[in-house]
């Protein structure tokens, strides 16, 4: 199975940037897709980005241009880098480990996630 931690989080004014940290244990995570998704408060979980085995890279509207997924294999890490961050932006943010058989989802593991607050 794949063990996942994220770090990175903080506060920041809007505008400012943060890069998080997907670190992954127990598992190769380059046979992975993984996905950042958040949690805003009060409201459900939504998709940010993905990142697939093979380097194909897919953004939600809301953060095209300013967030920046991508992975190092050497490390068994995955970077979630944020930009002209916005108070809606604000959540918890979570990393996702996941396989494909096609366009079905198989098995995934969650990491306990990393707050992130951007004021205005």
């Amino acid at each position: 199975q794949v063990h996942l931690v994220e770090s990175g989080g903080g506060s920041v004014q809007a505008g400012g940037s943060l890069r998080l940290t997907c670190a992954a244990s127990g598992s190769i995570l380059s046979l992975y897709n993984v996905g950042w998704y958040r949690q805003p408060p009060g409201k459900q979980r939504e998709l940010v980005t993905t990142i697939g085995s093979g380097g194909s890279t897919n953004y939600a509207d809301s953060v095209k241009g300013r967030f920046t997924i991508s992975r190092d294999n050497a490390k068994n890490t995955v970077y979630l880098q944020m930009n002209s961050l916005k108070p809606e932006d604000t959540a918890v943010y979570y990393c996702n480990a996941f396989l494909l058989n096609g366009n079905l989802r198989g098995p995934s593991y969650w990491g306990q996630g990393t707050q992130v607050t951007v004021s205005s």
